[in-house]
């Protein structure tokens, strides 16, 4: 069959069971399958390339799996983030883009720091998304991670072996991670739980596939947000920066806790889509 032929009808499977970026989805399954980049399978499908009968079973299986709407995260083990490819699974939440505007955020306030090795810690750091881009990015910087999931920590570990220089990961809670750092680091960032408890994710892959751990935050969504508070302030410099990325309607609420536990200079960030995402604060 020629690749045309697949892709098309991968393509109109996806469609179908409401994938949002059907052919795009179809193009990285097959180039998985194949080994070689997007725009190689591209040339390959202008050429008029057929695949033998392994090849197209083999992409059967994997079709099967994304119509059902498994993540193409889970199903080709990687997940892009900024400059990086990151190993992900099931048991670890998959980064989104929205949350590279966070990790920005927090490589802006670090490389503004005066220090020739300053400190950053990721409480939450789930594959290591945010902390591994800082480390990549600003690389005179000190990174360290926490991630309390046991099911997460294998690709957690993965990501850190292969671009962790300069980051170091423990496997604990964020509440109470790094008393050995205590007013010692320049920038703590965190994207932690934020979803009420009993409120159900609209996106399906979301609430079939993600961890519950690194998405529901107690009854209002806010519990960890008070927790990643409180060790903010017990871990940052008097000046130090936090930034914490929320769901698009809570950025009232995080910047009313943040001023009313000592915060300055409070400030909502919106991401690319005009949707409130983040705040910043200065410890005072």
């Amino acid at each position: 069959m020629q690749l045309e032929s697949l892709l098309r009808n991968a393509a109109e499977r996806f469609e179908a069971a409401g994938i949002e970026q059907a052919s795009v989805d179809a193009e990285l399954l097959l180039a998985h399958v194949l080994g070689c980049s997007r725009g190689e399978l591209v040339a390959k499908v202008f050429m008029g390339e057929r695949a033998d009968l392994d090849t197209a079973a083999a992409f059967e299986t994997l079709v099967s799996r994304r119509e059902a709407r498994e993540p193409l995260q889970h199903i080709t083990g990687k997940a892009y983030f900024r400059n990086l490819e990151l190993s992900v699974g099931r048991g670890v939440f998959v980064p989104r883009p929205e949350t590279e505007m966070v990790a920005g955020l927090a490589i802006d306030a670090l490389r503004a720091i005066a220090s020739p090795n300053p400190v950053a810690v990721d409480l939450g750091t789930g594959s290591g998304a945010i902390a591994l881009s800082l480390a990549t990015e600003v690389a005179h910087a000190t990174i360290w991670a926490v991630e309390k999931s046991t099911e997460a920590m294998p690709f957690t570990q993965s990501n850190f072996d292969f671009y962790g220089l300069g980051a170091q990961l423990i496997h604990g809670d964020l509440t109470d991670a790094f008393q050995d750092l205590n007013g010692k680091v320049s920038v703590v960032v965190s994207n932690p739980p934020y979803i009420p408890n009993q409120m159900i994710p609209r996106d399906i892959e979301v609430r079939l596939f993600d961890p519950e751990l690194a998405l529901y935050g107690g009854e209002d969504g806010m519990d960890v947000m008070h927790a990643v508070s409180a060790t903010a302030l017990r871990l940052l410099v008097p000046g130090g920066t936090l930034v914490v990325e929320h769901a698009d309607n809570q950025s009232a609420q995080v910047c009313e806790l943040l001023k009313n536990d000592g915060f300055r200079q409070v400030r909502a960030h919106q991401d690319l889509t005009g949707r409130d995402r983040a705040v910043t604060a200065v410890r005072a």
